[in-house]
């Protein structure tokens, strides 16, 4: 059965700075394989902002995908938490962007919107390379399947149906992502 809940996933990075760049990577892996029903839209955000704002009215239910640091496990590791979890705290569970989930729903909240949410984050290894550079280094890149399973099974479990665009057969339990070759998401 489909969801009756508009879902809105941003992926939040900087895809020139190495492991910041999980969120895109995230967002580049799903709109490659996955086919996401009318109710779900897919946002590459980049640095998220207030901009965000509106999304928060238009849509039931927001998760984000980000990276996160100092939460002393190991590179590749993924955190799913809600907004509140996140919010207040510093280090471990804060996002690495100025404007973070929490701010965006207590902003919105004041403007008198309101919708549920979760976060996944991913631990980072490197997100300040000394150059510009596209890329995950190994440990997360090599997580990364797992942290495109662990959106798909939140986007089952709220209700969506996503097929696969290849064959159109329905993610569901027990499914794996593969990662697509040609997504130019390559370790570095």
């Amino acid at each position: 059965m489909a969801s009756k809940k508009r879902i809105a996933v941003f992926c939040v990075g900087n895809k020139l700075m190495l492991d910041e760049g999980i969120g895109p990577a995230v967002y580049d892996e799903l709109t490659a394989v996955y086919e996401m029903p009318d109710e779900v839209t897919l946002f590459d955000v980049g640095c998220m902002g207030l901009d965000m704002l509106p999304h928060v009215r238009d849509y039931d239910y927001l998760v984000t995908v980000d990276a996160v640091d100092k939460t002393g496990s190991a590179p590749g590791t993924i955190f799913e938490f809600e907004p509140e979890d996140m919010a207040r705290r510093t280090g471990a569970m804060q996002s690495l962007h100025d404007l973070k989930l929490v701010d965006l729903f207590d902003a919105a909240a004041l403007m008198g919107y309101a919708a549920e949410g979760r976060c996944f984050g991913m631990q980072v290894e490197n997100m300040n390379p000394a150059d510009l550079t596209i890329g995950l280094t190994p440990p997360v890149y090599e997580a990364l399947p797992m942290l495109v399973d662990t959106v798909l099974a939140d986007l089952t479990r709220a209700g969506a149906a996503v097929r696969v665009k290849a064959t159109g057969e329905e993610v569901g339990p027990g499914w794996h992502h593969a990662m697509v070759p040609e997504s130019g998401q390559d370790a570095v």
